[in-house]
């Protein structure tokens, strides 16, 4: 970045983006214009401000993606996606336009003050899709199942009391063998029973393609040693490793915990110093994800059933780190509820935090006999 001469912010929508360029130096960003959003406009910029080699290109992550930013380092130049939650605003400036987006960020990144993402590599977001997808799939099964619940409970249809438990191979034979007296409610409860039907087929297809990602994918290996852990289930992580690509890029576990949102806020003035609650930035996804798995910690230390199946064959120092993160997080848990008479959710969210440090280990482990 030291020999760039002009940093070029763009404003990306759908079919134009909005250039404006800030040249090295304290000049106000001067306004270029408007281009269409393809690659030969772009092809064509770099050549008018070039060479490419001196130009820095950056943007707001958005529904646009990431093909602009591959687009222009395809072509030479640099390109940085900024965190829009992190563009710093001023409080009394109300006016929007694409204009003014473009030149504050060219400003902005000539200053140093933006943030940048993540840009995932093409096999680490057609992963990270295919886990999105699975949950869309999983929201749609629960929606599915609720809706189907309202409709009997509105027209007062309960199953048998020999039935306990709902969507059991018996509630669901139980479900087969209803019938309406009026062909409308018929109609109705037939649909609803078909879209739940279809979508657990799809959210199998998807497990399906998720599991031969698990054994013979890219992650196959990270994908493995992540479930050393207890609580990191299959699917778990899929999960880690599809959204967060290369655990390289933190250079400590605290770097990780602070991306996961599961870092305590703070505000601190003179000697006065305040926690609270979780920041809950950053990734949503896992953040659900790992606090899901801390709950697991709830129970003593033991290696058993699926948890012992998975560690058998893992390297020494992985089984040793499990094991440690058992201890550690079990015992934490324990302290946080009885001594510290701290809530449950309080006492979870700050095991999850930990949990995150010994994924970090273990997923560095991975990574370095990939690499080697």
């Amino acid at each position: 970045m030291q020999y760039v001469t002009k940093f070029v912010g763009l404003d990306v929508s759908k079919e134009k983006i909005s250039v404006a360029i800030a040249d090295a130096g304290r000049d106000l960003p001067r306004y270029y214009g408007t281009i269409a959003h393809t690659p030969a406009a772009l092809r064509k910029l770099i050549k008018e401000l070039g060479p490419a080699s001196e130009l820095a290109f950056c943007y707001e992550a958005g529904p646009t993606g990431y093909e602009t930013h591959r687009w222009i380092e395809s072509m030479g130049a640099s390109c940085t996606v900024i965190a829009p939650s992190l563009m710093p605003k001023r409080p009394g400036d109300h006016v929007k336009t694409d204009r003014r987006d473009a030149e504050q960020l060219a400003r902005l990144f000539r200053a140093g003050e933006l943030t940048a993402v993540h840009v995932p590599s093409r096999d680490d977001e057609a992963l990270r899709d295919l886990v999105r997808c699975r949950e869309a799939a999983k929201e749609d099964a629960h929606r599915a199942r609720q809706r189907m619940l309202k409709f009997l409970l509105r027209h007062q249809i309960h199953p048998p009391e020999t039935i306990k438990r709902r969507w059991t191979k018996k509630y669901r034979e139980w479900l087969a063998s209803l019938t309406f007296e009026h062909e409308a409610m018929q109609v109705v409860f037939r649909e609803m029973l078909h879209a739940l039907e279809e979508v657990e087929q799809r959210m199998s297809r998807l497990e399906n393609a998720l599991l031969e990602q698990a054994m013979t994918g890219a992650k196959a290996s990270l994908i493995q040693l992540l479930q050393s852990l207890r609580g990191v289930g299959r699917l778990t992580a899929i999960t880690l490793a599809a959204e967060i690509g290369t655990f390289a890029r933190f250079r400590s576990p605290a770097q990780l915990m602070a991306y996961l949102g599961l870092v305590p806020r703070e505000h601190s003035s003179g000697q006065r110093r305040q926690r609270g609650s979780m920041t809950k930035a950053g990734n949503s996804h896992l953040r659900r994800t790992l606090v899901e798995s801390a709950w697991s910690y709830r129970h003593r230390p033991a290696i058993k059933g699926e948890l012992a199946n998975r560690l058998e064959g893992l390297p020494a120092e992985v089984q040793l780190i499990s094991w440690k993160a058992q201890e550690r997080l079990h015992t934490k848990y324990r302290r946080l509820i009885f001594s510290k008479n701290k809530h449950k959710n309080v006492a979870i969210g700050a095991v999850a935090r930990e949990l995150a440090g010994f994924i970090w280990a273990v997923a560095r482990i991975a990574e370095k006999q990939n690499a080697g």
